[in-house]
């Protein structure tokens, strides 16, 4: 399911939709600020759970650059592949 950007992305919408705050209708287009209503602390807090199950690590300057899921997932899909 973690094997391709659309798979990671589907995973990160179903850790979001496990959250009774974060709205029902995102996808992968979602802004994770704007959208999603989180704060810097909320998205480091998001960012290092997914890490932690992916056993990869976003570095700083690349979170920099994130502003949608999608972002996210292509993101994480790069340190997995460069990572095996």
């Amino acid at each position: 399911m973690t094997d391709s950007v659309a798979g990671i992305s589907g995973m990160i919408i179903e850790k979001l939709l496990a959250n009774p705050k974060v709205p029902r209708d995102i996808d992968g287009n979602s802004k994770i600020v704007e959208d999603l209503a989180f704060d810097s602390l909320a998205v480091m807090n998001f960012v290092m759970e997914i890490e932690d199950e992916l056993d990869v690590s976003v570095p700083l300057d690349k979170l920099a650059d994130i502003r949608t899921i999608n972002d996210l997932a292509a993101c994480l899909h790069t340190l997995k592949v460069a990572h095996a």
